[in-house]
């Protein structure tokens, strides 16, 4: 019978005790007291249903407190034991040299030019010697990873050993990178990233001839570019995921070359010509010696043809020091030109143009930024160009979704970004382009006439 159907026909009998009748509290007592009893039956007969809840693992486990010092010790010191762990699962020199012997002796004949090649049946017999430390690269969704148009049904040798190191490589560095970690949640801090790339440094032949009296302002440059283009929210961190998955780490390793070629090392952002190149600009757009950039001294910046209204806004969303600027926002400043093709640099400088906030660029605005174009053009006796005609232009080539609007993500799929960015900042930029065809023809004659000779 239903516990409310019991409760309700118990308060409706009779009292048949003494004479006298219970008063009206004694019987919201009662009433209280049966409900209560009943209720907790009911509620403790559901609960018994539901044992199995009791099995579910535990899957959050709380972070330390500051001051629970033991805590954070055992904490550090159970994943200094896991990294380790980690590390020992790798295989070492002398295994890879061991798996590639294993790889020669059974390669499957013919070659291909001076290419070994292996099928399958042999790939496998191979994984079956090489021991525990490489099953996980000998299945057979790696093996068709690699398969590509050969006719007897092989891959590569050399190209697998190169997936087995590019592997062993990315561990290796995630676990290094881990080390660093000092929160324990897989993201890098800017000082944990400037640590690591500071101890980084003695490795890199490439960096050898660095003063250490440079070495924070090389830090400085190389971690600015990671947190650059890796955390365009600012949020001071960057996972080690990304990390990983960049180009950025392959370019600062590649120091590791002592035969690096000149031009690979003036197109490398972390070599130390590159490094010394950007400080130096900087050291002398500081004309006044204070450290700090003011607007009139970064105005020299490139060919010294940026719009003063371009500037203003450099300074008004950029962070500044009573109204200077350091190295580290000069750094972002530099990424942002030089790499305008990107996302996150198309990001900053939609920042500074888009002066209404409004998330999108309209004639306003553009003609905002074109008229101090053409006012540098009246300045040095151009005559300027119509803006009717430059924003037709600007709108062609990006085609945004509406018609009257240019967000960032229509610069971005429009891979015109750079260009329409140009023409509206730098009037050195905006001559390339308007003469663009009258260059490429001069180029063209200049090639013509080199073959002659």
């Amino acid at each position: 019978m239903d516990w409310k159907e019991i409760l309700r026909r118990r308060i409706a009998t009779p009292n048949t005790g003494p004479n006298r009748k219970k008063s009206e509290q004694e019987l919201k007592d009662e009433e209280m007291d049966l409900f209560t009893k009943y209720y907790s039956e009911w509620k403790g007969g559901r609960k018994n249903t539901n044992e199995f809840y009791k099995t579910i693992p535990r899957f959050y486990y709380r972070l330390p407190a500051e001051d629970e010092v033991l805590l954070q010790k055992l904490r550090e010191e159970s994943r200094a034991v896991f990294l380790q762990r980690k590390s020992r699962e790798l295989l070492d020199n002398e295994e890879l040299q061991n798996l590639w012997f294993l790889l020669d002796k059974h390669q499957t004949p013919p070659m291909i030019g001076e290419e070994a090649m292996i099928n399958y049946e042999n790939f496998l017999k191979v994984g079956e010697k090489a021991g525990p430390k490489c099953k996980q690269f000998f299945a057979a969704k790696v093996f068709a990873k690699l398969l590509h148009t050969d006719s007897y049904g092989r891959i590569s040798i050399m190209q697998f050993f190169n997936y087995v190191m590019r592997k062993v490589w990315l561990h290796q560095t995630r676990i290094g990178l881990s080390l660093y970690d000092v929160a324990g949640q897989g993201y890098l801090r800017e000082s944990d990233l400037e640590n690591y790339i500071l101890e980084l440094i003695p490795t890199l032949p490439q960096l050898d001839g660095l003063e250490k009296s440079f070495y924070s302002f090389y830090v400085c440059t190389a971690v600015r570019k990671f947190f650059f283009f890796l955390d365009p929210l600012r949020t001071g961190k960057i996972k080690i995921q990304d990390i990983l998955a960049c180009s950025f780490l392959d370019d600062l390793l590649e120091l590791r070359d002592e035969e690096l070629s000149k031009e690979s090392q003036e197109t490398n952002w972390f070599s130390a010509p590159s490094a010394l190149r950007v400080y130096g600009q900087y050291l002398n757009l500081d004309k006044d010696h204070n450290g700090m950039l003011s607007k009139e001294e970064l105005s020299r910046y490139g060919t010294a043809t940026m719009t003063n209204v371009f500037l203003d806004r450099v300074f008004q969303e950029c962070l500044t020091y009573d109204g200077e600027m350091d190295y580290k926002t000069y750094l972002d400043f530099v990424l942002a030109l030089e790499n305008r093709k990107e996302p996150a640099a198309l990001q900053y400088i939609f920042k500074l143009l888009d002066i209404e906030n409004k998330g999108y660029l309209n004639v306003f605005s553009l003609n905002y930024f074109f008229r101090a174009i053409q006012e540098l053009m009246k300045i040095h006796g151009q005559d300027p160009v119509s803006f009717q005609d430059v924003k037709d232009e600007i709108f062609d080539m990006v085609k945004p979704k509406d018609p009257l609007k240019i967000s960032l993500q229509d610069l971005i799929s429009s891979n015109q970004g750079d260009t329409v960015t140009t023409i509206l900042i730098d009037l050195n930029g905006f001559w390339t382009y308007e003469n663009r065809e009258a260059l490429v023809a001069n180029d063209n004659e200049n090639s013509a006439d080199l073959d002659d000779t």
